[in-house]
């Protein structure tokens, strides 16, 4: 349940929620006004002594993408996304503030908030309205500051000026010429800021979207063609600016990073090679395609269906399915995992039993299932469920226990589903390339084709099978789905098959 503040209340954020992947929503209006909701970046004198972190309409977010402007949502007329665990190091305080944007005054204000939340659920909520305000512009509503930890202030103090003047108070300079005309070199449209629509696995608010696919280098960006030349290998050629056949592949995606669900590789499907090999002729340059991606983290995909853990980092072992293992390096001992007389009995009743193996030693294991697509999640105290049928493996240290889901139908489980909770990484396997929508009241799913959703959400039944006077022969066979609610921040994960 979430806390209500009052102005002047404060509290860590560790005392709130143990994550620091937050979404931050605003709501404030009035009949006939326009907001500018914004965000200050303030270093520890508490100015703006890098003005790459203020983040508004102009700038939506900063230079590591620690801070994100949104955009309204769910209800907030303005959103953010601020991951406290990338915020560099010179940045102390995040000043949420709202300004007038033309005549009108604070007073004029209906009910407002500014919340925060947090693995999909509500933490806190600071509400004010316009009885608290007289004159003034603009208020500043909240604050994250560093004092040994972080912590939230609600703040709703009044300013006399507007955005100018507000900014002018950080230290940051107004640029008289900001908006003259510029030579018509817009932004291209293919190209628009990256902005969050789901919250990822990460267990933050749909923002959602969770972290977005890398966009496409232009094609005109690259230097023009010369004239007709000789013929020159195409492996050789610094840049293509069109396609060409046949066409060399580009470096290896960097797979040692966690991609998000959805995100494809750049260059194309790995493990499978893309025409000549860059470095030319011979067994060795055809082979550096399949090259293993180096060590460097716990859990490393080396393509979209093989992944590998590290048991010499993070210390404690591995839970993998029976079977899953097709290679491994160093000396590593793998053991039967009992589920015990009880958890064998609850698998057998819900479907939800896993026959598991235990990974423990000092080496590298390679895991995969009949081509799989494999997508390491991690979590940070936050909890996501998952059907059994879909879980390769996870961190010994993540908790895991059987959920009831009220109601009919997931895969390889009809009313149960598998729940993970607490800091580690579960490796999910998928038909196919998933995608993560966002929960909304009108969110519904195949019973059959739901991968995993976060925690938080609520899963309800939606029937769509009808008594009628006259039967008739057919149906559409989309008879029971499942509805999906929950505040922003929660998501669901579908795969495109259906078990």
């Amino acid at each position: 349940m979430a806390r209500e503040f009052q102005r002047g209340h404060k509290a860590k954020i560790s005392d709130l929620t143990p994550g620091t992947d937050l979404y931050v929503g605003v709501q404030i209006a009035a009949p006939g006004l326009t907001f500018d909701i914004s965000c200050f970046g303030l270093d520890a004198d508490e100015k703006l002594s890098d003005d790459r972190y203020f983040i508004f309409f102009n700038q939506p977010k900063s230079p590591e993408e620690s801070i994100q402007l949104l955009g309204p949502q769910s209800g907030d007329t303005e959103s953010f996304r601020v991951t406290l665990d990338r915020i560099p190091a010179t940045i102390h305080k995040l000043s949420f503030t709202a300004t007038l944007d033309g005549a009108g005054q604070m007073s004029q204000v209906g009910p407002g908030y500014i919340r925060i939340v947090a693995g999909g659920e509500e933490v806190v909520r600071y509400a004010f309205t316009g009885s608290e305000f007289t004159t003034e512009r603009a208020v500043m509503l909240g604050d994250f500051y560093l004092k040994d930890v972080w912590r939230f202030a609600a703040v709703g103090q009044g300013f006399d000026g507007g955005l100018d003047a507000l900014l002018k108070n950080f230290g940051g300079e107004v640029a008289e010429e900001e908006e003259a005309p510029a030579a018509p070199q817009a932004a291209p449209g293919f190209a628009p800021p990256a902005q969050a629509t789901a919250p990822p696995a990460f267990a933050a608010p749909p923002a959602p979207s969770a972290p977005q696919a890398p966009q496409p280098a232009p094609s005109f960006g690259a230097p023009p063609a010369p004239a007709p030349a000789p013929q020159q290998p195409m492996h050789a050629a610094p840049t293509i600016a069109a396609p060409l056949t046949p066409q060399a592949p580009p470096a290896p995606a960097p797979y040692g990073q966690p991609a998000p669900f959805g995100q494809q590789p750049p260059g194309g499907p790995q493990g499978v090679p893309q025409g000549p090999p860059a470095a030319g002729a011979g067994l060795h340059a055809a082979l550096q395609l399949y090259k293993e991606t180096p060590t460097g983290q716990r859990w490393t995909p080396q393509n979209k269906q093989l992944m590998r853990v590290d048991l010499t980092m993070g210390g404690a072992g591995v839970l993998a399915r029976q079977g899953s293992m097709v290679m491994y390096q160093g000396k590593v001992d793998f053991g039967y995992k009992s589920a015990g007389f009880v958890g064998r009995a609850v698998g057998n009743a819900t479907g939800q039993e896993m026959q598991l193996m235990r990974c423990t030693g000092r080496g590298q294991v390679f895991l995969a299932e009949e081509g799989s697509y494999l997508h390491p999640i991690e979590l940070q105290g936050d909890a996501i469920c998952v059907s059994a049928e879909s879980v390769l493996a996870f961190d010994e240290s993540l908790q895991y226990e059987v959920r009831r889901v009220e109601g009919h139908g997931i895969p390889g489980g009809a009313l149960f589903t598998m729940q993970f909770q607490g800091t580690g990484t579960v490796i999910i396997k998928t038909h196919g390339t998933p995608v993560v929508l966002p929960v909304t009241p009108t969110t519904f799913a195949d019973c059959n084709a739901v991968v995993a959703w976060s925690a938080a959400s609520q899963v309800i039944v939606s029937s769509q099978v009808r008594l009628r006077r006259n039967a008739y022969p057919g149906h559409s066979g989309e008879t029971v789905n499942l509805q999906f609610r929950g505040a922003p921040g929660n998501f669901i994960v579908v795969q495109p098959y259906e078990v």
